[in-house]
Parts: structure tokens; sequence; C-alpha cells
């Protein structure tokens, strides 16, 4: 009798968290019809249907949704035996899967890489950039080892270290280089560009400025700094954006960058992993590696 391998409950999750075949080929880069026979022999070994195949979209039985967390486990708890494997060995070697928001990737994750190869050549590293919602339940789910976010997470099964406190500064057009900064009042009159719903930059920068984010605003939204910048380079509006990012975005971009006078807008930009993943120790030692970069 056929029974249940690792390789079935992989293909599973894939298919599960894609809810379509193709794009879970491609993440588990495999061919869809050879994901597509594995899928099918765990059903028959099964003997009961585990995805409804639509013609847009895949979506779960009512087996399959009870299926999928006890499948997560177990390919939770393989990995994290894989890791205590690792840990035990110097340095770090292996894959390493790091999270990472937009607000921080393109500008942290040259150093970081770098830093990283340099100091343990045997490493794979695989970035994740997504919003931290996604993050968090990517690593309570162990499909990511670590994640560098804005603090606080204030998840009781995570251990959170700070990395760095970042300013926020004002962009706006060239013209208006020479004005006196605005105050919080003054922004809430102005045309303040943001990044779309979901960004907890977006968040941070509402609640420095008082304002609510129902609210209902004359306003841009965003995927990227780079696009907000690039409006106010246009002569659209204001926005905010971390110290961090200021560098690359303002460039090529027309416009101006001012402090914001005491007390100014901040974060604290930290990494975050499960408390019960092996390579604690060794997580704590790239935290380190990354304040110095």
């Amino acid at each position: 009798m056929t029974k249940i391998t690792l390789k079935h409950l992989r293909y599973f999750e894939a298919v599960a968290l894609h809810r379509h075949f193709g794009h879970a080929a491609e993440a588990c880069a495999i061919s869809q019809p050879a994901l597509s026979v594995q899928i099918k022999e765990l059903e028959q070994i099964l003997q009961t249907t585990l995805f409804e195949r639509g013609t847009r979209n895949t979506s779960l039985t009512s087996f399959g949704a009870e299926f999928a967390p006890r499948a997560r486990a177990i390919l939770q708890g393989v990995d994290e035996l894989q890791d205590m494997a690792r840990a035990a060995k110097q340095g770090i070697v292996g894959r390493l899967r790091i999270g990472i928001i937009p607000t921080i990737a393109p500008y942290l994750l040259p150093d970081i890489i770098t830093k990283l190869m340099r100091t343990n050549p045997d490493i794979d590293i695989q970035v994740r950039e997504t919003l931290t919602s996604h993050l968090i339940n990517e690593l309570a789910d162990g499909r990511i080892d670590a994640a560098i976010v804005a603090l606080p997470v204030s998840e009781p099964a995570f251990t959170e270290v700070a990395l760095f406190e970042e300013k926020f500064v004002l962009v706006r057009p060239e013209a208006d280089r020479d004005k006196p900064t605005p105050d919080r009042a003054r922004l809430t009159e102005m045309k303040l560009l943001l990044l779309e719903e979901g960004h907890c930059f977006r968040d941070q920068a509402l609640s420095f400025c008082d304002i609510q984010s129902d609210k209902a605003r004359e306003a841009l939204d965003a995927s990227s700094l780079s696009t907000l910048v690039q409006m106010v380079g246009a002569g659209i509006g204001v926005t905010l954006i971390p110290e961090i990012a200021v560098a690359v975005e303002t460039q090529s971009a027309r416009v101006a960058v001012c402090s914001f006078p005491e007390p100014q807008p901040t974060r604290t930009v930290g990494m975050i992993w499960r408390k019960t993943n092996p390579l604690s120790a060794k997580l704590l030692g790239i935290a380190d590696l990354i304040r110095a970069a």
C-alpha cells in the first residue's frame, strides 16, 4: 500500500497556500502535471478529495481544510529537526528563510546578504518581501525562519530583538525647500500621500499626523515609497518616508527633504522569530550582524 510521504505533504501545502496549481508548481520548482500527479496520488491514498478545482481558482474541501493544519504541523516538526542539526554546526549552513517588509527591504538587504554570505559561505538565503501581517502568519506556520519588521509585534510566541531606531522625514516639492517645516496640525491640512492599506508605515505616519485611518481624505495610496516620492516630485502632495530610504528614493526626484522638530516621529526596526526555533542562538548572531550593517 502506498503511504503518505513528505513530498505529498509539501506539494499539498503549496497548493493550499497558493490556491492555484500553476503557481504552486512554480513555487516548488516542478512542472504543473508532476504536481497534479502527486496531489491526485495523495487523494487516492486518503480516498477523499482535498481540493475543489475550479476554472479560475482552487479551494480546499472541508476535509482539506481539516487536513491542512495537521500537514503543516508535521512539516514544521521535520523542519525543526533539520534546524536542530544545523544549529549544532559552526556558522550557518543550508537554507535561511528571512522575511522583510517592503519599507526596509531595498535599503537594508544588499548589506545584510553580502555580510551573511561572506561570513557563512555555505548559507542559502531565501528572502520573502511582504507585509507584516503576512510575515507574522508565515513565521508562526514555520514557512520562514525570521522576519525583519517594525516593532513591537507583541506576539507571545515570538522573540523580538531591536536592531535600530530611525526617524521619519518629510518629503515635499523642491519649490517648498525654503518654507518652514509644517507641524502636525499643518500636515493634516496638506495633501499627504501614503502607502496603501496594510503597510505598517502607513499606520505609523497617520498616527504621527493624528489622522484616523478611516477618515475620508483626498490622497494617493501607493504600493511603494518610490512611487510616493516621484508623485511628490510631480507636485501632487507631500509624504513621509523613513530615513533609511532617503538616499535611494530621492536621488532622481525633484524633492526637498527636511526633519521634523522634536519630538520627531520614529520607528524601531527589529528582528523576530519563534521562541521554539532551534536556530535562536544563531539568529541572535545574525541580529548583531544586521546592527553592524
